[in-house]
C-alpha cells in the first residue's frame, strides 16, 4: 500500500457530508494490487479526507487472458475448458451459459435428464458459492479463520462431488452441446442427496451466527447503500439487485432449461445495504435447497447426450446467438457469432462480476477505510471473470 498527499486548493476542495469545505488535506492511497480481500489481483485508487472514502477508481486489468479473441479463434467446443476459467468458482455454471448459447444459436435440443443433471450441478455451484461469500466475508471483517473454514468445510463436500463426477474439483469442463459429458450414476446421486439433507443445519447455525453477531450487524447495515434505480441504471443483476428489492432472477423471468418445473421463491431485500446483500446469499441457499430435493425426486433416465449432435464436425449455421443463465453472482450471458465455420465469427461475454463492480464507488463514499473492504466482499467478485 502506498500514499501520496494532495492538497486542494479552497475553490477547489469537495465539499464534506456535511456540506462544509474541507479545511485539510485529502490523502490518495492505493489499495492493491495485490490486497488479500480482493479475491485476485485488484487495485483501488482512494482518496481519503481521514479515513472517510471522498473518491474511489477501481483498477483492473492484471488478470487479462485475452479470452474472447481466443474464442474467436478456437472451435466452438474448444473454447468450453475456457469457461471454467472465468469464475473458477463457478465452473458448472460457466459451463451452462456457454452450453446454452451454442445450443441456441445450432437449435440443439436437449435430452429430460441432463437438464435436470445441470440443475442440480448449478444449485450446488450455487451453494458452494454463496457459503464461501459468507466466509471471506466475515474474515474481510477480522473474524480470520474460523468462519471461512466452517464455510469451506461445506465447499469441499461439493467440489468433491464434481471431482468425482467430470474428474475435476474446480476446472469441471462437464457440460456439452446436447447434454452432459458422462452421466450421473446411482452412486453419486445417494451422495449428492445426502450432502444436501444436511446443508441446512449449516445454514441454521451460520444464519444464526450473522442475525445475533452485534459486530456483523454494526459493520453491515445501512453501509454501502445501493438504491434500486441505480442498480437497474448500472445493469446489475444477481443478489446485488435482489437486495436492493428489484425481483429479478432469470430463472423466472427465461424458464430456462428446466427451472419452471422447480417451485421455488426470490428473496428480496428491503435497503440494499451490505447486510441485505450478506443474507441475500444465506436465503438463496435455502431456495437451492428446496429446488436440489425436487430435482432428485423427479429426475428421470434416459441419455445424457443429444446422439444428433457431431461434435467433431460441429459447424453452427450462419446467425448470432445470446444465451443467458442466473449465475451465483448474477446474469452470466454469451454472445456469439457464427458465419458457418468451425469457430465463432464473434465470441463475448457478460460477465456479471466485472459489470456488478461498476458500482463500487458509489456504494463506498462516505464510509471508512475499513467499510470499503467489507462493501467490495459484499458484492462478490473474482478476477478472472472481470478481466478475462
Amino acid at each position: 500500500m502506498s500514499a501520496t498527499i494532495q492538497t486542494f486548493e479552497p475553490a477547489e476542495r469537495p465539499p464534506t457530508t456535511m456540506g462544509a469545505r474541507l479545511e485539510g488535506e485529502l490523502m490518495e492511497v492505493s489499495m492493491g494490487p495485490q490486497h488479500p480481500s480482493t479475491h485476485g489481483v485488484f487495485r483501488m485508487n482512494v482518496a481519503l479526507e481521514g479515513e472517510i472514502v471522498r473518491k474511489l477508481k477501481p483498477v483492473f486489468g492484471y488478470l487479462h487472458r485475452n479470452h474472447e479473441k481466443i474464442g474467436e479463434n478456437t472451435s466452438y467446443l474448444g473454447s468450453m475448458p475456457y469457461t471454467d476459467r472465468l469464475d473458477y468458482f463457478c465452473s458448472m455454471t460457466n459451463n451452462w451459459a456457454y452450453a446454452l448459447s451454442v445450443e441456441k444459436l445450432a437449435g440443439i435440443a436437449v435430452p429430460a435428464r441432463a437438464e435436470y443433471l445441470r440443475v442440480i450441478l448449478a444449485e450446488l455451484t450455487r451453494l458452494q458459492n454463496h457459503a464461501s461469500l459468507l466466509g471471506f466475508l466475515l474474515s474481510d471483517m477480522g473474524a480470520w479463520g474460523t468462519p471461512l473454514m466452517y464455510a469451506f468445510r461445506e465447499r469441499e463436500k461439493i467440489l468433491d462431488l464434481f471431482e468425482s463426477l467430470s474428474g475435476s474439483r474446480m476446472m469441471c469442463d462437464y457440460m456439452r452441446f446436447g447434454g452432459c459429458r458422462v452421466d450421473a450414476g446411482p452412486d453419486w446421486m445417494e451422495r449428492a442427496k445426502k450432502i444436501v439433507d444436511s446443508f441446512p443445519r449449516f445454514l441454521d447455525e451460520f444464519e444464526n451466527l450473522i442475525l445475533s453477531n452485534e459486530v456483523v450487524i454494526a459493520r453491515t447495515q445501512e453501509v454501502g447503500k445501493l438504491s434500486a434505480d441505480l442498480a437497474i441504471n448500472a445493469g446489475i443483476t444477481g443478489p446485488m439487485l435482489r437486495a436492493c428489492g428489484v425481483n429479478y432472477d432469470v430463472r423466472k423471468v427465461d424458464g430456462y432449461g428446466f427451472y419452471p418445473r422447480f417451485k421455488f421463491r426470490v428473496p428480496l431485500g428491503e435497503h440494499g445495504d451490505t447486510y441485505d446483500r450478506l443474507m441475500m446469499r444465506a436465503l438463496e441457499m435455502r431456495e437451492s435447497v428446496g429446488i436440489l430435493k425436487q430435482a432428485f425426486e423427479q429426475v428421470p433416465v434416459g441419455p445424457v447426450m443429444n446422439p444428433k449432435v457431431k461434435i467433431r464436425a460441429f459447424r453452427p449455421p450462419a446467425g448470432e446467438a445470446y444465451g443467458r443463465i442466473e449465475a451465483p453472482k448474477g446474469e452470466l450471458g454469451f454472445y456469439l457469432i457464427s458465419n458457418g465455420g468451425t469457430n465463432p465469427y464473434r465470441y463475448r461475454v457478460r460477465p456479471t462480476s466485472f459489470i456488478n463492480l461498476t458500482v463500487l464507488e458509489d456504494l463506498c463514499l462516505g464510509h471508512t477505510v475499513a467499510d470499503v473492504m467489507v462493501i467490495l466482499g459484499s458484492v462478490d467478485i473474482v478476477m478472472g471473470e472481470v478481466d478475462r
